[in-house]
């Protein structure tokens, strides 16, 4: 396998100070894949907890899963001001992203064993260890729809889905009612939702997507409680499809239904 370093070597960039950054979700939102998919990695980059870029550049890797990792880039480190904000403190960095590795950013996926926590590496200790198992033809974008039993994604991923208007997703999820669940990630809490109408479950997301509740009551009242960014936590999939000419009836019981069976009116957002 070809080295991820001797790939940048031969695009004219060198490194010397520089670090690894290994980016993991940290639990808080948005995922780095997410911000990655939203255009908005670098930014996502930027703000640091700690003084974790004591270097003159960054090269970023972003976890796909295992042992797998997106190449993100290379990124020249201008400065670091510290950010206070009632009792929340971090600090935010100046970057610009290395021009000449348009090919490898997004392309490149790296073969990386990583066994231990740390996420900030000295670069000279590892750049070796980086081998680059796959050179994707097109850039990593957000997948085309995974199927009605596949789906689980943030409401970031959601609203990026819609906002790229992607075929795959807007086809199959235009083309069915259905029964939803919206999971609470800090709580654990559920909402069995439908979706019935013309345009399906596509339609109904979009709603949540423009304002996080969707019209709900239970989730406008929790939003109203918790602050409208609450709605970062949710979570999306599907419980059950159902054929758009379905009578209301029929996708109302199936509804409740969902609803019995995950106690979602006892330990979760239903109210009826």
């Amino acid at each position: 396998m070809i080295k991820l370093g001797e790939l940048i070597s031969l695009a004219g960039v060198k490194l010397a100070n520089f670090k690894i950054h290994c980016a993991v979700p940290t639990g808080q939102p948005p995922s780095p894949l997410e911000a990655y998919y939203d255009g908005k990695f670098q930014e996502w980059q930027e703000n640091q907890n700690r003084k974790n870029f004591p270097c003159s550049h960054v090269l970023s890797l972003i976890q796909l899963g295992g042992d797998r990792w997106l190449f993100a880039g290379v990124f020249s480190v201008h400065g670091v001001v510290p950010v206070q904000e009632g009792n929340a403190k971090w600090y935010r960095y100046s970057t610009t992203e290395v021009p000449g590795l348009e090919h490898l950013v997004g392309h490149a996926v790296v073969d990386f064993s990583k066994k231990f926590r740390q996420s900030y590496l000295k670069g000279p200790s590892y750049i070796d260890r980086l081998l680059v198992g796959e050179i994707r033809r097109t850039r990593q974008t957000i997948a085309d729809f995974p199927g009605y039993r596949g789906v689980c994604i943030s409401i970031r991923l959601l609203r990026t889905i819609l906002r790229q208007d992607i075929p795959s997703w807007r086809t199959a999820l235009s083309n069915v009612a259905g029964v939803y669940l919206v999971t609470d990630s800090q709580t654990g809490k559920h909402y069995v939702g439908s979706a019935y109408g013309d345009a399906g479950l596509w339609q109904r997301w979009c709603a949540y997507a423009n304002c996080g509740h969707g019209g709900n009551k239970e989730l406008m009242d929790l939003l109203a409680e918790k602050g409208a960014d609450y709605a970062e936590d949710f979570q999306f999939t599907i419980l059950e499809v159902i054929d758009l000419n379905a009578s209301l009836e029929n996708v109302r019981s199936r509804e409740a239904h969902w609803k019995d069976v995950l106690l979602t009116r006892q330990f979760g957002y239903n109210s009826n």
